[in-house]
């Protein structure tokens, strides 16, 4: 597999993806989720492609663009009871349904967590929605823990 940033011609493929990734969260909790919908317009995938600090990598076999991770770096100032922090985010990150289970999501991971290091980050994040048992799993596999969860009651 071949990871490198996202370009123009990416798009479609990073739109296809994106609608894997709604679906399934929309499969989960259709109270919150819009089934048929993506995250991010072809606009917004394009300007974020333009950010320095909001990288996208995509994860690419014979020219097929079968992986991605949008990430972002985030820097706190710190508070009075916070330190200052440089964070490595991956807002999100998905390997195509058929490539699965064959270590291409460790992979664009790994490539994610090298770049992390290199930009002098202090720590790697992300979120996983609890209904996506499998990211939750593979997330702990790769060694993640959990730094705070959101909570909610349905009202």
């Amino acid at each position: 597999m071949n990871i490198r940033l996202a370009q123009e011609k990416d798009v479609d493929r990073l739109q296809d993806l994106l609608l894997s990734v709604q679906n399934l969260h929309a499969n989960g909790r259709p109270d919150v989720f819009v089934y048929g919908t993506r995250k991010y317009s072809d606009k917004h995938v394009l300007d974020i492609m333009k950010e320095e600090n909001s990288p996208i990598y995509v994860g690419e076999i014979d020219g097929e663009v079968m992986a991605y991770a949008f990430c972002e770096i985030k820097i706190s100032e710190g508070t009075q009871n916070l330190k200052p922090l440089k964070t490595f985010y991956i807002d999100d990150l998905c390997v195509n349904e058929k490539f699965r289970g064959k270590g291409y999501g460790s992979k664009i991971y790994e490539f994610v967590k090298a770049q992390a290091k290199q930009k002098g980050c202090y720590h790697l994040t992300l979120n996983v929605w609890h209904l996506n048992e499998s990211a939750v799993r593979f997330y702990q596999k790769l060694g993640m823990k959990p730094l705070k969860s959101t909570m909610e009651q349905i009202l």
